[in-house]
């Protein structure tokens, strides 16, 4: 395999509205369930402080007020499982979770190819809850990692075979996982390795300067006038080093919300380090084009079963 790979690919039908979904639905028969939720902590989450702030969104699949992290761990299909386990991050602009469309629906669509998932519903940025909201997000990924990778001969799961996955600022989160897992942010006395195996990132928010950032992202995790010094170190392109993990980027040219530059410079960063990425750049989707592009995963398959995560 290449080091580094970037494809254009051209556009196929489009699909909008209702179709958009249904035809996500059709393209992976998603009969997998979920086995069960594992809470993040136990019993204190740390960074964290009494609020009366209520959890919500259950019947819309769009979450907010998130207090209590959990991961939502989705087995693979009988006789298929590869040993590579993943946990999904959906995106929201760290002001909500989009936890059912670009979380479950992904989990079940990686456990039917052998893959175990686990879907992170992680806590929002917020002042009301957290003593110091922009570490939040990140400890709860971390905490993920460090919770997979502790149990991983209990589910099946080879420990040097777990990635993270990340949807818009979902993406943001797996990337500074991927980027800042020398400093450990939870306790971590055991000293299990943070680092991710690899990183999906689809339509990622990857940086916070003023002139490539999702605003809404950069004003919910950093406030709205950070300060420089964590405006960078929230810049995962300012953080790659030759130890990131392998990275596969995917994004739509004409996105009117993350522009396509936040995926090419990560994509350019890594390069320049030698580590492997592979890139897939849509001309058309705009924002959350995974709903009108029922086969977007079939490259990142191919991307896995290539690195040996997923089997023939």
């Amino acid at each position: 395999m290449k080091r580094f790979r970037i494809t254009w690919l051209t556009a196929g039908k489009q699909y909008t509205g209702k179709l958009a979904v249904a035809g996500w639905l059709l393209a992976c028969p998603l009969t997998a369930t979920a086995q069960e939720i594992i809470p993040l902590y136990s019993p204190a989450v740390p960074n964290s402080k009494a609020s009366d702030l209520q959890e919500s969104g259950a019947a819309s699949g769009v979450l907010k007020g998130i207090t209590r992290p959990t991961l939502e761990f989705f087995k693979p299909a009988p006789g298929r499982a590869s040993g590579a386990a993943v946990i999904v991050i959906p995106g929201g602009g760290y002001g909500v979770v989009v936890y059912q469309g670009e979380g479950v629906a992904t989990a079940k669509a990686l456990a039917e190819k052998g893959v175990a998932a686990f879907v992170l519903k992680y806590r929002l940025p917020s002042d009301a809850i957290m003593p110091d909201k922009k570490i939040g997000p990140l400890q709860d990924a971390q905490q993920a990692l460090k919770l997979v990778r502790d149990n991983a001969a209990k589910w099946g799961i080879d420990k040097a075979k777990i990635g993270i996955m990340g949807f818009s600022a979902g993406g943001h989160l797996a990337s500074t996982a991927a980027t800042h897992f020398e400093k450990a942010y939870i306790e971590n006395s055991s000293q299990t390795s943070l680092r991710p195996d690899f990183q999906v990132l689809i339509y990622p928010v990857i940086s916070m300067q003023d002139s490539l950032t999702h605003g809404g992202s950069r004003d919910n995790l950093l406030g709205k006038t950070p300060s420089r010094q964590d405006a960078d170190l929230f810049s995962n392109e300012l953080q790659v080093r030759a130890n990131t993990p392998p990275a596969y980027l995917t994004h739509a040219a004409d996105d009117k919300l993350v522009d396509v530059d936040n995926s090419i410079v990560y994509f350019q960063k890594l390069r320049r380090l030698k580590v492997p990425v592979e890139m897939h750049i849509y001309p058309k989707g705009d924002h959350g084009f995974i709903f009108r592009h029922p086969g977007w995963m079939e490259p990142l398959f191919a991307w896995m079963k290539a690195n040996n995560w997923l089997k023939d």
